[in-house]
């Protein structure tokens, strides 16, 4: 059955987030009534064209179980993105956890770069200029919003 395994075994709280334009970050706990012995697998697939992956540095925790993955080298695509985390245990069989992300929307910009500011003390003004951070996938112009602050000494 596509839920086989015991109940509460399967992780929580499944995370991921992209920064520095190509390192992505995915975390997860562990089911509340998984076994001590439980071991986590993640794998993705960033589009149906593309291979499964399983993660090839993860995040460890105290008792060596897999707690996260770190990717590099990822690129955003079109399509939503595949993640399934699995488990083995040898007391039972452990459910898995699977989800379909948006990987644009997990994205963590960088700040801008490059600001300048320009004073005109005579007409009491600035012009402030920045550079677009660098993102990584291919809606880049569409959607950016800035807020200044700006605070008198």
């Amino acid at each position: 059955p596509v839920l086989a395994g015991m109940n509460g075994s399967a992780i929580e709280n499944f995370s991921c987030v992209i920064y520095n334009i190509f390192l992505m970050n995915c975390t997860w706990q562990a089911g509340r009534d998984a076994p001590a012995d439980t071991q986590y697998f993640l794998y993705w697939q960033k589009s149906i064209e593309d291979n499964q992956m399983e993660c090839e540095l993860y995040i460890k925790a105290e008792n060596g179980r897999n707690m996260g993955c770190i990717f590099q080298n990822v690129s955003i695509g079109h399509e939503k993105a595949y993640f399934l985390v699995n488990g083995s245990s040898k007391d039972s069989l452990i459910q898995f956890y699977d989800e379909y992300i948006d990987l644009y929307k997990i994205e963590k910009l960088m700040p801008p770069s490059n600001i300048t500011v320009n004073c005109d003390e005579i007409k009491n003004d600035c012009i402030i200029q920045w550079q677009q951070p660098q993102i990584s996938h291919s809606k880049k112009d569409m959607c950016f919003k800035y807020e200044i602050n700006i605070k008198y000494k």
